[in-house]
């Protein structure tokens, strides 16, 4: 089986793609730095992945999943990672990630993104699977920081300090989830320029922004509403301290006409090139 080939993603704001937005984004070409889909969403093939490689004509992909299971304690599976690795060599994407979760456990598959506790033994089990992945793909995989609604008083090391310690014992990169990580400073307290201090900015290769829900007073990364203004702000600082990296906007709950998707991806590409303006 041939290498998939990667190519890097242009530093510039991009948009979820969901099935509402694939005719009109064929049909219209809109102006779009580049796309990215849910894995397995395409697993299939089909009329998905046909449209799929319409739009990979046009804009680069990154693909990202949601299925995989990072940290689960059961095995990898292995016709999972197959069919993303069929998709990789067909679509040929610019960027591979997925979420550092778990969600698999005595045989029963839970469709959620759950947290673990940050402790070496969990770092070590992960790394193994981290490196099975990147050598079954032959790419680098980008993981993703999590949203969460509890911590563990065990953990021995923060999530920041995890990922930094990942990055280097196995090369994956880092999607770094803004919102996500916004999300936990007001639901768990976690210090964001701590988080930002500890990963190494060499390693993050993409950002996501999205919109939450309030529920009870928690914060639910739903997807399912504009950035909020406090969550441009921690961008903001992001790139001023990490700079500018491919930026995605996620909307995959009451989704919006193409045109207000687009207006958020526009907000996001003015502070990438006011970013790129200052640094220059």
């Amino acid at each position: 089986m041939t290498k998939p080939a990667t190519h890097a993603l242009p530093s510039t704001a991009g948009i979820g793609l969901r099935a509402p937005h694939y005719r009109e984004v064929l049909e219209k070409l809109p102006k779009l730095g580049w796309v990215e889909v849910h894995n397995e969403n395409f697993f299939g093939g089909g009329a998905p992945l046909h449209t799929l490689l319409k739009v990979r004509e046009h804009y680069p992909v990154s693909l990202h999943g949601v299925g995989m299971g990072l940290a689960s304690t059961v095995p990898l599976d292995w016709d999972h990672l197959m069919s993303l690795r069929r998709l990789c060599d067909t679509v040929q994407p610019a960027v591979v990630s997925e979420h550092l979760c778990w969600n698999a456990a005595d045989g029963i598959v839970i469709n959620d993104l759950l947290p673990f506790p940050y402790t070496e033994a969990a770092l070590s089990y992960v790394t193994i699977r981290v490196d099975q992945v990147q050598e079954k793909l032959g790419c680098q995989l980008l993981v993703e920081n999590l949203s969460s609604y509890l911590s563990f008083s065990h953990s021995e090391m923060t999530e920041g300090e995890f990922l930094a310690e990942l990055t280097r014992r196995t090369g994956c990169g880092i999607l770094f989830d803004v919102e996500n990580l916004y999300v936990n400073t007001r639901n768990l307290g976690v210090d964001a320029k701590a988080f930002i201090n500890a990963i190494p900015a060499e390693a993050v290769k993409e950002y996501h922004l999205a919109g939450y829900s309030v529920r009870d007073g928690c914060l639910v990364d739903t997807h399912d509403h504009p950035v909020y203004p406090e969550v441009w702000e921690l961008y903001e600082y992001v790139l001023q301290h990490i700079g500018p990296r491919p930026t995605l906007i996620e909307w995959d709950s009451d989704i919006p006409a193409l045109p207000v998707l687009m207006g958020e991806a526009a907000k996001a590409q003015q502070r990438l090139e006011d970013c790129h303006a200052c640094i220059e």
